[in-house]
């Protein structure tokens, strides 16, 4: 996964703070339970999200523990794990196999190739409980795959492969909420895709490898439009969460719409300032 869909801490009450990790660590218990340690390595803040989203709109009983876990041991921590936990875990599970996937068929990394050999048992199992979404992750990256095979420029085709995926993701019912979830889910997952193409576009470049903002990036407005261009897709993310009844953890999910997801952009933004700043200055 991604990890752009996380809490700006700074701004969160110090009890949202605390609510959302334990949300978090939650995930994280509940995939070594389901999958063992590989399981727990896929971990994401992208489905804690969503678990923090669904629990709210359907306003989930969730069990309150706490423990030490191997990675943190010094200290005890919150664990909060509900029916959407599990579920989330195992769309992180599917997410992750196909990631591996990718990784083999990219670069050929014989470890993404042993991890997805590993996975792959429990993988059929939660298609077997998840057909409509585990067929949508796997049609929707395939088509991401082909179009990036073909080098399409068309931001909209390319991201939506990803908003598509996402959108299916959140529909754990399928009741009224579903067009305002789907919607939801779409727009975040497009944010997703091209955020994570903005970040990698210098090393992309140095590779070979494909962009889909290659060819804007030649612009002098590149930074500019991709700012709006991202800036309008959570726009209609957040215009979507609004339609929605969420008021348990509403000052959480409204801090990751407003204002967590723009932390790593926001901080890659200003090293790439900096940055030019210095080669500036050097002298001729």
């Amino acid at each position: 996964m991604f990890g752009y869909v996380n809490v700006n801490k700074p701004e969160l009450k110090v009890r949202e703070y605390y609510q959302f990790k334990a949300y978090y660590c939650g995930l994280c218990r509940k995939l070594k339970e389901l999958y063992g340690p590989l399981g727990q390595m896929t971990l994401s803040y992208d489905m804690t999200f969503a678990i923090v989203l669904l629990t709210s709109l359907y306003e989930q009983e969730t069990e309150h523990t706490t423990g030490r876990c191997l990675l943190h041991p010094a200290q005890k921590h919150d664990f909060l794990i509900n029916e959407i936990t599990e579920y989330a875990a195992k769309m992180n599970l599917v997410l992750a196999y196909y990631h591996f996937l990718d990784d083999w068929a990219d670069e050929h990394k014989a470890s993404a190739l042993v991890s997805a050999r590993s996975l792959h048992r429990q993988v059929q199992n939660v298609r077997g409980e998840y057909p409509v979404q585990c067929e949508a992750i796997r049609r929707e990256l395939g088509r991401l795959r082909r179009l990036e095979a073909q080098n399409c420029t068309d931001l909209d085709q390319v991201s939506a492969c990803f908003g598509r995926l996402m959108g299916e993701i959140l529909l754990w019912k399928k009741d009224g909420w579903a067009g305002s979830l789907k919607r939801l889910g779409f727009f975040l997952g497009k944010f997703i895709y091209l955020m994570d193409a903005w970040e990698d576009l210098e090393e992309d470049k140095k590779e070979g490898r494909y962009n889909v903002l290659s060819d804007r990036a030649r612009s002098e407005e590149f930074e500019q439009e991709c700012g709006q261009i991202l800036n309008m897709m959570m726009a209609e993310c957040s215009r979507a969460f609004e339609q929605l009844p969420c008021l348990q953890d509403a000052g959480i999910l409204r801090n990751i719409l407003y204002a967590g997801v723009w932390n790593r952009y926001d901080k890659l933004r200003r090293q790439r300032e900096e940055g030019k700043e210095q080669e500036n200055e050097q002298p001729l």
